[in-house]
């Protein structure tokens, strides 16, 4: 029976590879952070990595992850309504709703599984889901388990928006769903003019604040905080494996009755096991710091304006960003991933990004700025990115 799927396969695989598309592995054999070692052995400078804020190694974290390990254990083994809660996953749900000014909060293994597991016990035939282009595939996966009606708007296109809205007027419930930041872009949602035409058109607001949380508005608290709306958004998702620590675990939060109802019926939770308690504690510690101080927050926005201007001045072509994504566009597939692998020889850690990640003729490396790097790395990834635009005749 595998015989000729296996062919089948074979064939796709290298295709793929002919086209200049096959996505392979580099194998780090250090902690994440802002200078990690392959193990080539080769040391560089990451600026792939969604550790905003530079706590994936950070030694409180990893001495709260410590502590849980000797005190609570390894893993939960059950799913959280038969036996898989401690007091752990109860404080970090509320940590978590007090940092984004919500009732309530649902823990779920990745973020994946909390966009995955919102739409279906929420929404039914009579409703609508009213969608950015651009939001993550997690969100559209989660939208196609749902029954309810479907509509798109051009990403950030709040002309477009309000059409579908007045088209969807016939439905009983309807939620506009976006990513706080676009992964790909690094553009910021107009969550204010959101927030308008919701309120004009009856509408309930969910937002994907993977990308945004940790890092936008003056202390971290993601898109609500910087458009000044904190508690009028009814659903907000994300994750702690990106500035909140780069472990793993996703989360939902909102208004206490929509969460109640993710605990009853949202599968991921309810046949998905808990996260582990070395990752509950030190999320707990993480919000504890970041309600503390926001130095971090502060390092990152001055890390982030500071290589936009410079790549700006150098010449190269970078969408538009509010966040801590620098989309540095070069339009052809098969350039991005020889641009990176020229990178990496200059001790630069980057990636291409091509389709059907991000759509065709719009290939791109997406750097990632983070609180952990130093000027000097700054440096050196500006420099290293000009030498290599020269060398690809990208820049003149």
């Amino acid at each position: 029976m595998y015989g000729s799927i296996k062919e089948y396969l074979q064939q796709e695989l290298a295709a793929i590879k002919e086209a200049g598309l096959f996505k392979g592995e580099r194998i780090i054999n250090s902690p994440q952070d802002a200078e990690i070692t392959l193990t080539t052995g080769q040391k560089v400078l990451n600026f792939c990595m969604n550790n905003y804020l530079g706590l994936s190694n950070n030694s409180q974290l990893v001495a709260a992850a410590k502590e849980a390990l000797d005190s609570r254990g390894f893993g939960m083994s059950s799913v959280r309504f038969i036996c898989g809660t401690q007091d752990l996953h109860k404080t970090l749900e509320q940590k978590i709703a007090e940092f984004f000014g919500t009732e309530d909060t649902i823990l779920y293994a990745a973020a994946f599984d909390a966009n995955g597991g919102v739409f279906e016990p929420l929404f039914g035939e009579e409703d609508a889901i009213i969608s950015d282009s651009l939001n993550h595939a997690s969100i559209i996966d989660g939208v196609r388990l749902s029954k309810a009606a479907r509509y798109r708007y051009n990403n950030a296109d709040m002309a477009d928006l309000e059409q579908q809205l007045i088209a969807a007027q016939k439905h009983r419930f309807k939620i506009i769903v976006t990513d706080g930041v676009f992964s790909m872009d690094g553009n910021v949602a107009p969550m204010d003019k959101i927030n308008e035409l919701a309120k004009k058109y009856d509408a309930l607001i969910m937002v994907d604040e993977c990308h945004s949380a940790g890092v936008v508005g003056k202390t971290g608290r993601g898109v609500t905080e910087l458009f000044n709306i904190r508690g009028e958004v009814d659903i907000i998702t994300g994750t702690l494996g990106k500035a909140f620590g780069g472990a793993i675990g996703g989360f939902t939060t909102g208004r206490k009755e929509i969460i109640e109802m993710l605990r009853q019926r949202s599968r991921p939770y309810l046949f998905s096991n808990s996260i582990p308690p070395v990752v509950a504690n030190a999320g707990i510690k993480m919000f504890d710091m970041m309600n503390e101080t926001s130095s971090l927050q502060d390092q990152l926005h001055d890390n982030t304006d500071y290589f936009v201007e410079k790549m700006l001045a150098a010449g190269f072509d970078i969408k538009p960003t509010k966040s801590a994504i620098c989309a540095v566009m070069l339009y052809d597939a098969k350039l991005s991933q020889e641009f990176a692998t020229k990178l990496l020889d200059e001790g630069i850690y980057v990636i291409g990004f091509y389709y059907p990640v991000v759509p065709k003729g719009e290939a791109r490396i997406r750097v990632q700025l983070s609180a952990a790097h130093k000027r000097e790395h700054l440096d050196h990834a500006i420099n290293a990115f000009t030498k290599v635009g020269k060398a690809l005749g990208v820049l003149k």
